[in-house]
């Protein structure tokens, strides 16, 4: 390769979206790079034109050997969730943007974007959108063809978002643009173009769930209330935990789901997961996280099972083993990233040396905090204190990490 290749932007409008320089550039290279409906805009071109599709890796590779003058196509501005950073760093080039889809949304509603929250579900998951967008007043998402207004809508409504509208902008810039709002009841039952971004508005107040949610809030099992790690003593066992924006997150014997629920809140941009042996403890998570709009990924099963199928923890809480604690812990200590933390819940002095002494053969550093708490309760015209179970709260972590200059303690 003796020249850098050029990475174009263009619009759905075809050659009307280049400048004259860059139809000058296609004209003079001899091999166009792009997607069919990119090629298409150049029935004319007189080079080799060579479909990128599927294994961009593969294509890329190619690339490298490449000595003709060269021009790849892309949507849009290719630096904004698209090809340009992958071919930045493996090959030569420059990049010469269009205006990016978003851009021309928010010129559609006449809105300033640059408060807005940029997402994407183009060609990955929506799993975990609810608590990345929760809260925010302006979120604009690209979609594809799974993840499309519709989809999305349903998605949302599932979380109870109404407080949402939705604009939705198809083939922007081609003869087919259609643009409009959509209340999330009606764009569920939409069809659209393949072509099109959506922006959701927040009309109407969102619900606030500051950290620490009381008790009662959280859907429980009935009639034995109880099986809920307190606020008290999940505040103390999250903070612990020395969650991030990012963090990947384990809840073994997560119950009603009130520690992977607030630390889904936590870790927004992250994945936590959680394994409860209880169906019907289950069924009250999944009720919780659809009001506190947090998607995590929960299994029924009797841990360790289950654990395979997560990806490697940076934190792990463990509020119930069913007796099998000394495998859990080297699964655990096993998979756990490199400066994570595992924090175990014991309620009884067998299970805390068992934790302990598990932890030390592991090679791990342990911190214990007994929590003795009580809350006030009023009794007639006064006011008294009603003790809640003492917990042990233990945190470890590997030895490693507090010799490589992190502070463990």
């Amino acid at each position: 390769m003796t020249q850098a290749m050029k990475v174009i932007g263009i619009g759905d409008d075809g050659q009307q979206s280049l400048l004259p320089l860059y139809r000058t550039w296609i004209e003079e290279s001899e091999l166009l790079v792009g997607g069919e409906r990119h090629l298409g805009f150049f029935p004319e071109y007189k080079g080799e034109k060579r479909v990128l599709k599927g294994g961009l890796t593969a294509m890329v590779e190619e690339l490298r050997s490449e000595t003709r003058k060269t021009v790849i196509l892309a949507s849009g501005d290719p630096l904004f969730y698209g090809i340009g950073s992958l071919l930045a760093k493996k090959l030569n080039v420059d990049i010469y943007p269009h205006l990016s889809s978003i851009q021309l949304a928010f010129a559609k509603m006449g809105e300033a974007w640059q408060d807005a929250t940029l997402l994407s579900v183009h060609g990955r998951s929506i799993k975990g959108l609810a608590q990345r967008m929760d809260g925010k007043d302006k979120v604009a998402l690209l979609t594809d063809r799974e993840n499309t207004p519709a989809a999305i809508a349903k998605y949302l409504l599932s979380f109870q978002m109404t407080e949402y509208d939705a604009f939705v902008a198809e083939n922007l810039g081609s003869e087919d643009e259609r643009t409009g709002w959509y209340a999330l009841q009606d764009m569920a039952d939409g069809v659209f173009s393949d072509l099109n971004v959506v922006i959701l508005k927040k009309r109407r107040p969102s619900p606030v769930w500051p950290f620490g949610i009381a008790d009662e809030e959280f859907s429980q099992r009935k009639p034995d209330k109880g099986l809920i790690t307190k606020k008290e003593v999940r505040i103390l066992s999250i903070a612990q935990l020395q969650l991030h924006a990012k963090s990947i997150v384990w809840d073994i014997g997560t119950c009603t789901g009130s520690v992977a629920i607030e630390a889904a809140r936590i870790a927004r941009e992250g994945e936590v997961y959680g394994v409860e042996k209880n169906a019907d403890d289950l069924e009250n998570c999944r009720q919780n996280m659809a009001k506190f709009r947090t998607d995590l990924t929960v299994v029924n099963a009797r841990a360790p099972k289950g654990l395979d199928e997560f990806p490697d923890p940076d934190a792990v809480f463990i509020g119930g083993s069913g007796g099998e604690l000394r495998e859990l812990l080297n699964i655990c200590c096993t998979r756990l990233r490199a400066g994570g933390r595992i924090v175990v819940n014991a309620a009884t002095i067998e299970t805390l040396y068992e934790a302990t002494q598990a932890f030390a053969e592991e090679g791990f550093e342990t911190s214990v905090t007994l929590a003795q708490l009580s809350r006030s309760k009023p009794i007639l015209s006064l006011t008294r204190f009603e003790a809640l179970n003492p917990i042990y709260i233990i945190t470890a972590w590997a030895k490693q990490a507090e010799e490589q200059g992190g502070d463990s303690k």
